[in-house]
């Protein structure tokens, strides 16, 4: 398996360059998906535009449905009234086909606002090092890629048109109800803000419940998945009982926050249909009233006519209109900006992996001094994880020949595996420079992975046949190479058996020693390798299945460069040369 496919083979279109002795890390954020975003949010609000245009004929279609009732009422003939009907079912038409254009385009916006989000926000993670302490959970971020990410589209395609709608709608018909009935007008401007500031109050309180609710979800997701990858280790310590008992305490945890945010919801339901219906109430009474004769004041002069007191009836319910579907609307906006706010949490770059972000460019190809035959040259070697003090290495320097078969010696936690993850350039250096082959990881990362194959203790395994899973997509590993390598793995009655079959995700159907001899068999398929970077190829396995995959690990790097972290003296020792962690580099004991 290539370095390539190590993080990801996103992770290594974006990275950091660290100059030799300057140290520098750089963190990044969301920049091009943010800028998408506001440029999707330009067509949410033409979406909107057309959706209050929608709305708004309304106006004409009432006023002409009145002057039709008036003319009724008043003895006219049916013939009279026709074009009046007729205008009436023509703007209704033409008002459904703008309101289902609205919605269309503010759904597609939004889709594809989401869709750009969850994009650059992938990017960024996948640009981040394996060894970035602060690197989000896999079940998190998985979590709120997928499930949390969905609150969105809702908030951007129906909250912003709502919302819009909300403000110019009631305007309008203010206006419109304003030259007839002053009383009546007064009635609507006094119960509309009421509204707003209810919900406002309600609303702040809704955004704090979604986010704690979304921040429940991530967890759970993130301990359901962890608890998932070590279900052979629970079942082994006997913890089955005690890992089902704290996920039904997160379930039942998770309910709670859930029903705390809906009855929020039905509470900002409530306080608006209260006030809508007081006011609209109120102008029925007043206008009733004023219709009989009873009240004789609240119009600029004289008595309104059956058509106009119509009219302005018909306007009230559609004046608290929008404000209602801003309301029905009012848990997506919370929902939506704790999932925009957990998005852009998760899109802020961290310690990232070197050349990742030259990946498409050209980058400098400048090489290093090289000193004879050397594979691996490490000069002033510095580095530090970002939450601790002191440094895991500090100026180091040392050579591996090329054909040279080194075993990094130490117990667990002496940094052999980070020194493996340096070497192969997945975190930048604080200080010092790492050249593979005499390209320096701080100008050439991509050329020089390109010689390195990496061979882990946990190898992921994904879903698919084992031949997809040894070329992995790599043009240079034809299907000629992928059956060497599967001889030259010992894995030819495993790939036999199985035919097309599909391995599960992370392995399933697969044992240890049979994942492991996959790994070996993605580093032999790649010809272009020279050097095999090896993390605990024989941990966790029996002495058997050990002694085999060390014979053929050392038979595959005949002729190349093999580096071996490892805690076992006896692997070790058939090395052509140990360098023991604990006495030359480590100074953390990290």
């Amino acid at each position: 398996m290539s370095v390539d496919a190590l993080s990801s083979s996103t992770a290594l279109r974006a990275g950091t360059t660290v100059a030799s002795g300057s140290p520098r890390v750089e963190q990044t954020s969301v920049s091009t998906g943010q800028t998408s975003a506001v440029n999707r949010g330009g067509q949410v609000r033409r979406a909107a535009f057309v959706q209050a245009a929608g709305s708004l004929l309304w106006l004409p279609q009432a006023g002409l449905l009145s002057i039709a009732v008036g003319q009724i009422a008043t003895g006219n003939a049916i013939s009279g009234i026709i074009w009046l009907a007729a205008g009436v079912l023509l703007i209704g038409i033409v008002r459904a086909l703008i309101d289902a254009l609205g919605n269309r385009l503010a759904f597609r916006a939004a889709r594809a606002a989401l869709s750009e989000l969850r994009v650059d926000a992938v990017a960024v993670l996948a640009r981040r090092s394996p060894l970035d302490p602060d690197r989000i959970a896999s079940g998190a971020a998985a979590s709120i890629l997928t499930e949390q990410a969905e609150a969105v589209v809702p908030y951007l395609a129906r909250f912003g048109p709502a919302r819009f709608k909300a403000t110019v709608v009631p305007v309008a018909i203010l206006l419109c109800v304003l030259p007839l009935s002053w009383a009546a007008a007064i009635v609507l401007l006094v119960a509309a803000p009421l509204i707003p500031v209810f919900m406002a109050l309600i609303g702040w309180r809704a955004k704090a419940a979604s986010e704690a609710q979304l921040v429940e979800v991530g967890g759970m997701n993130a301990f359901l998945l962890d608890r998932l990858r070590g279900l052979a280790t629970i079942r082994s310590l006997g913890a089955v009982d005690r890992t089902a008992k704290r996920l039904r305490d997160d379930a039942e945890s998770l309910r709670m926050r859930t029903m705390a945010v809906l009855r929020i919801a039905f509470l900002s339901s409530a306080v608006l249909e209260l006030f809508a219906a007081l006011g609209v109430a109120m102008v029925a009474v007043y206008v009733g009233f004023h219709l009989l004769g009873q009240l004789d004041f609240g119009t600029w002069s004289g008595r309104l006519s059956l058509s106009e007191g119509l009219f302005i009836l018909l306007l009230a319910p559609a004046f608290f209109e929008p404000l209602r579907e801003l309301s029905s609307v009012w848990h997506d906006r919370a929902a939506g900006e704790a999932a925009l706010d957990a998005l852009r949490k998760l899109a802020v770059g961290g310690t990232e992996v070197p050349g990742a972000k030259n990946a498409k460019g050209h980058q400098q190809k400048t090489a290093v001094q090289s000193s004879g035959t050397s594979a691996v040259q490490i000069r002033g070697l510095t580095f530090r994880y970002a939450d601790k003090q002191l440094p895991v290495f500090e100026d180091i320097s040392f050579d591996i020949a090329s054909g040279e078969t080194v075993a990094l010696l130490g117990p667990s936690g002496s940094g052999k595996s980070t020194l493996l993850a340096l070497i192969a350039g997945l975190a930048p250096l604080e200080c010092g420079e790492i050249a593979i082959a005499g390209l320096s990881l701080a100008t050439n990362a991509m050329e020089a992975r390109k010689k390195i194959a990496w061979v882990g203790q946990r190898p992921h395994i994904f879903a698919g046949t084992v031949s997809a899973n040894i070329s992995l997509g790599r043009p240079n590993v034809d299907g000629q190479a992928a059956e060497a390598a599967l001889h030259q793995s010992a894995l030819d009655n495993v790939a036999n058996a199985r035919g097309k079959a599909a391995i599960g995700e992370g392995g399933a159907g697969l044992s240890g020693g049979e994942a492991l001899r996959l790994a070996l068999a993605r580093a032999a398929a790649n010809a272009e390798a020279s050097i095999i970077l090896a993390d605990e190829p024989t941990a966790h396995l029996d002495s058997e299945t050990a002694n085999d995959i060390a014979e053929r690990l050392f038979a595959m790097s005949k002729g190349k460069t093999l580096v071996i972290a490892t805690h076992d003296p006896v692997l070790a020792a058939r090395a052509h040369r140990i360098l023991d962690l604990r006495m030359a580099f480590s100074r953390s004991g990290i």
